[in-house]
């Protein structure tokens, strides 16, 4: 166990790789192996924040690559028992355009192939995880506090449907995850927010909307999604969900 470095912890999704100041980098092994990035620690506003990379500091994991268990379990072995996780993704709702800032309070799972629990055995007894509220309430007040407090609009509750990538979707499945009732489209809410759970981690995250997938159903003047779009409108609006997310680390530590 790593000495007990800082209580709240963010994760950095596409384009967002460090906290944007000085840190201290720590190497720490899990027993899945090294996570994606070694854990930075900075003091943010008189608050000590562990950060970590999710696809790595060179963005050199795909989403289905990722393994969330050494990630967390590093967070969590310097001290870390809350974080706020940035994403972005796309809009599944003509309301949401890019750049909105969404707290997601439901999510569902579309993924395969993943290593989604910490539990590989069940030799101390069956560990079936209550997930029905996969998002802790009080990091999404949080962050919808810290939005208010920074004047930055942020949607309180969408679903987010959770594909494996790294393909974007058809036509067909946007519909689908519509008519599903999803808001949002992600690579990596789950099981990023489960595995968070099962550690004992109190977990919440902050979407950056990004695109409109597939399009939009009677708008052919909206194209659908691409790579470039996606990090080019991300990079644009950093600023806002960087200072959105310290906000929330800071509140919660």
């Amino acid at each position: 166990m790593a000495e007990q470095l800082a209580h709240v912890g963010v994760i950095g999704g596409s384009g967002f790789y460090d906290l944007g100041g000085t840190a201290s980098s720590v190497e720490i092994d899990t027993p899945w192996g090294p996570p994606s990035s070694p854990v930075a620690v900075a003091e943010v506003d008189g608050t000590s924040v562990a950060f970590l990379a999710r696809h790595g500091i060179d963005h050199r994991l795909p989403p289905h690559a990722v393994d969330h268990r050494a990630n967390l379990w590093a967070l969590r072995s310097v001290g870390v028992r809350a974080v706020v996780a940035s994403f972005a993704c796309g809009s599944l709702d003509p309301s949401l355009g890019a750049g909105s800032l969404v707290v997601p309070d439901q999510l569902i799972d579309r993924t395969q192939g993943r290593a989604e629990t910490i539990h590989d055995t069940f030799a101390d007894g069956p560990q079936h995880l209550a997930f029905a509220d996969p998002y802790d309430d009080r990091v999404r007040r949080a962050a919808l506090a810290a939005g208010g407090s920074l004047d930055e609009p942020v949607r309180n509750g969408a679903t987010v449907v959770v594909i494996n990538g790294p393909r974007f979707a058809t036509r067909a499945e946007s519909r689908w995850y519509r008519a599903m009732g999803a808001d949002l489209v992600n690579m990596t809410q789950h099981p990023e927010a489960a595995i968070a759970m099962e550690l004992g981690i109190a977990y919440g995250s902050i979407g950056l909307v990004t695109d409109f997938d597939a399009g939009v159903d009677g708008r052919p003047d909206i194209a659908a999604v691409t790579q470039e779009e996606v990090f080019a409108v991300f990079a644009r609006h950093l600023p806002r969900l960087r200072a959105v997310v310290l906000a929330t680390a800071v509140a919660l530590g």
